[in-house]
């Protein structure tokens, strides 16, 4: 029997900078309330702008 989620079914959020959705991953299992940028790229550039 699986374990855990189905991908269809795991919580998203729309990312500041690029305003698209991404979805849970299991490396931000711990730090998912406070995640708020889809990449390393976005989290970047709202630093800088």
């Amino acid at each position: 029997m699986p374990q855990g989620i189905a991908k269809a079914n795991l919580p998203e959020k729309t990312c500041p900078v690029c305003q698209r959705p991404f979805a849970w991953r299991k490396k931000w299992a711990r730090d998912w309330d406070n995640v708020v940028y889809c990449s390393e790229r976005c989290r970047r550039a709202a630093k800088s702008g």
